[in-house]
């Protein structure tokens, strides 16, 4: 499974690259966020185009990621030059229309990978017009703004009931690479992050990014390449489970997360 990131402490990035992490995540994307998420205990990052040099500079293994504003009127040029520093992918955030994916297919013109985070209800509403867009590479279920698109109480409860399964369905459907939201180190969380991984895997995900807890393993490269092995084994051991088992490890995550949801 892949694993992503998000930082642009160089030092950071140095271990993050030693480890194994998959992708390094740069984030440009300020339009909206704020109104969004002002109020809630999220990331609203400050990165700039001169991050993406800086990391491409120094990434040796990983993939370098880049997210992007929503589709607005100076898209292309954002776009242009996001690739020109080095993006490996470009992930576009926030769509809500068939038009948007393919400006952004248009503006990305094959120079990179491109990955759509779904996170609209409207998104998911058109899956299957977005999805017939030539030349979506991959596609992120993004849990947090999505569960606030449709009244949620809690951002795993998407995964709970039958709406991920639908979605993922979908992108197996048009054989689109998918990843889904976020994961903690092992043996932390609200919810716990073994079994999370356990439904990534019993859904066909292929990518996850890595909380803000993996960051605080960063204080050795040791540190933070022991949390990734340990990621990585629990991901090996959930491959060899049976069906049976991962039906009764999602029965697991809907009854915890009905917990976690009665407590609030």
């Amino acid at each position: 499974m892949k694993t992503m990131i998000l930082d642009n402490n160089l030092d950071n990035i140095k271990i993050y690259d030693d480890a194994g992490v998959s992708r390094i995540f740069i984030d440009l994307e300020i339009i909206g966020k704020v109104a969004r998420q002002g109020d809630m205990d999220t990331v609203i990052s400050d990165h700039t185009i001169s991050d993406i040099i800086n990391a491409r500079g120094i990434i040796k293994n990983a993939e370098l990621l880049v997210r992007v504003n929503p589709i607005h009127d100076s898209s292309e040029a954002e776009i242009n030059a996001v690739i020109n520093a080095g993006a490996d992918i470009v992930m576009l955030p926030m769509f809500k229309t068939k038009q948007e994916v393919e400006k952004f297919i248009t503006f990305v013109d094959k120079r990179a990978k491109t990955n759509l985070l779904l996170e609209t209800s409207q998104a998911f509403a058109r899956i299957d017009d977005i999805l017939s867009v030539p030349g979506i590479d991959e596609v992120h279920i993004g849990l947090n703004d999505l569960h606030l698109a449709f009244g949620l109480t809690f951002m795993f409860e998407l995964m709970s009931g039958s709406l991920c399964e639908y979605i993922t369905n979908k992108f197996k459907e048009y054989n689109v690479p998918f990843g889904i939201g976020g994961v903690s180190t092992i043996g932390t969380g609200i919810l716990k992050s073994e079994v999370i991984l356990r439904e990534h895997v019993r859904l066909g995900s292929e990518a996850v990014i890595l909380s803000r807890s993996f960051k605080k393993e960063c204080t050795s490269l040791t540190n933070f390449k022991h949390e990734i092995n340990k990621l990585n084994d629990t991901i090996i051991q959930a491959k060899q489970m049976s069906s049976n088992e991962l039906k009764t490890n999602k029965t697991i995550l809907k009854e915890s997360i009905a917990q976690i949801i009665e407590a609030r």
